[in-house]
């Protein structure tokens, strides 16, 4: 996963894609590039018109850098790093800020695809994104891109309660702020931990549960299990922050109220 921190201090996880995805997703799109071109030419070669050897070439070269060059610049400008392969695999190309690519970064990796996907069928785009952390291909490291997974399955929110045992510490408990991965692999854990073998389950469970004691005050009482203790960490900071939230939105509403009143208007 990679994780972009934008301007305003908010981190964005996007999901690079795979090789094997990304290596699917562009045959999808060469097969449909070759088999458009050959239909033209059977068109073209269908219909009576009597031309000589240079007009024949010039029809067919205008034809390749059509459908070779113009129309994945155009489709993926319009479409904001969409293509057929892409739209079929559930990819996008964005920059490597995570923004939407334009124009330029559509050129450049146009351009470069003659040469690394076509004229090479491939092989330098597959040595090149092979060895590269985010399976970028030579246009994508000169235009700035990368492709990232943009259909990813929806994941039902996490259920976790409070233990009885736990209800009168965690009304107490000091809760710091616990960092975004931390809370992940807690609800990672918390997830899939009945799937895991007994012993794996609880290894993971006390590493767990020694990293999220540093942000806990007063820490539970002494042999509470860590999944226990897991679980109403997460509920209660769930729980917390809703609340917070809630907060905010009611003051926010009295402030805008108390400015209709006084006839300001947002």
């Amino acid at each position: 996963m990679s994780a972009i921190i934008t301007g305003e201090a908010v981190v964005l996880e996007l999901r690079p894609a795979s090789f094997a995805a990304r290596s699917l997703a562009t045959a999808i799109d060469v097969v449909a590039t070759v088999v458009v071109i050959i239909g033209v030419s059977i068109l073209f070669s269908a219909l009576p018109l009597v031309l000589d050897g240079a007009a024949t070439r010039a029809i067919m070269l205008a034809t390749v850098v059509l459908f070779l060059v113009i129309v994945p610049i155009t489709v993926e400008t319009l479409t904001r790093g969409k293509s057929l392969g892409k739209l079929a695999m559930g990819l996008r190309i964005v920059r490597d800020d995570g923004g939407s690519i334009r124009f330029r970064h559509a050129l450049i990796r146009a351009l470069l695809a003659v040469l690394e996907i076509y004229m090479t069928l491939g092989s330098v785009a597959c040595l090149v994104s092979i060895f590269n952390e985010k399976s970028k291909r030579l246009g994508d490291m000169l235009a700035g891109t990368y492709a990232i997974r943009d259909r990813v399955a929806k994941v039902a929110p996490l259920q976790v309660s409070v233990h009885p045992q736990l209800a009168e510490w965690a009304a107490l408990a000091d809760l710091g702020h616990l960092p975004d991965t931390l809370a992940r692999r807690i609800s990672m854990y918390l997830r899939q931990g009945a799937a895991m073998a007994p012993a794996s389950r609880l290894a993971l469970g006390v590493e767990l549960a020694n990293e999220a004691s540093a942000f806990v005050s007063p820490l539970p009482a002494p042999g509470t299990p860590p999944e226990v203790f897991l679980a109403a960490l997460m509920s209660e900071r769930r729980d917390r922050e809703f609340q917070r939230l809630s907060v905010a939105a009611q003051r926010a509403a009295e402030v805008r109220d108390q400015l209709l009143r006084h006839g300001v208007k947002n």
